[in-house]
């Protein structure tokens, strides 16, 4: 699975990587969780960076909780699941990362942190999904319509994503059975815009050989922590 990234690139170097836009650059991320707002570049306006929620929500949910359990797809049903297909037919994007973190057992259960990142730490983007759902709230009794009462809806849509994954490559196989799929930059614009076949067929892992993965500290655990000796290399052992 892909359950933690970083985004730590300058905001002007990724604009130049993806020829897209902030419109309020960020700061460097050295620790991207599921539930926070993130960087991606989506199919409907591939020109500009939006901010989107890790873990998608379908339009047709009843909670917005769902989606912490959609923060990645598969890419075997991506295409049949009801929470994914019409987003991977439809709506999909790339979520720009430089490096991800994976978890392995080690001496007395607990678990060691890695990262996982390219050999010279070039951004690199990841295939995603996204969608828009609009929760609906009722007020009552609002005095602006009439001594009877009446019904007020408002609607406060919100913008999520999840990260679509596969097998692992040479490298990410020892930490772990799962990784996120990740587009060469000729790939990009048919996954934004060719058609779910087209799109269907970048879905293979990455090759191993241009990979690099080195234990940091368990710090990383803690989705509250975001600093940059997160990324810095540690002895174990």
């Amino acid at each position: 699975m892909c359950g933690r990234y970083t985004l730590t690139t300058p905001a002007a170097d990724l604009e130049e990587r993806f020829g897209a836009t902030f419109e309020d650059p960020p700061e460097p991320r050295y620790n991207c969780a599921p539930g926070q707002s993130l960087p991606v570049v989506a199919d409907d306006d591939p020109g500009q960076f939006t901010q989107f929620n890790w873990g998608l929500i379908p339009s047709w949910a009843d909670d917005a909780s769902v989606g912490n359990d959609l923060i990645n797809a598969r890419a075997e049903t991506v295409d049949e699941k009801p929470s994914f297909a019409d987003a991977f037919e439809r709506r999909r994007c790339l979520v720009p990362a430089d490096g991800f973190y994976e978890w392995v057992s080690a001496d007395g259960g607990t678990k060691q942190p890695h990262r996982v990142a390219l050999e010279d730490d070039r951004p690199f983007a990841m295939a995603g999904l996204w969608d828009r759902w609009e929760p609906t709230h009722t007020q009552t009794g609002l005095s602006d319509f009439g001594a009877g009462g009446g019904a007020e809806q408002e609607s406060d849509a919100i913008e999520s994503f999840t990260v679509v994954t596969t097998d692992p490559n040479s490298v990410v196989s020892d930490l772990h059975h799962r990784m996120a799929v990740v587009l060469d930059p000729h790939e990009e614009s048919t996954w934004l815009h060719g058609s779910p076949a087209e799109a269907a067929d970048l879905l293979d892992p990455h090759p191993g050989e241009a990979w690099r993965t080195y234990p940091v500290s368990t710090r990383v655990n803690s989705p509250a922590n975001d600093a940059p000796e997160l990324i810095e290399p540690i002895e174990v052992g």
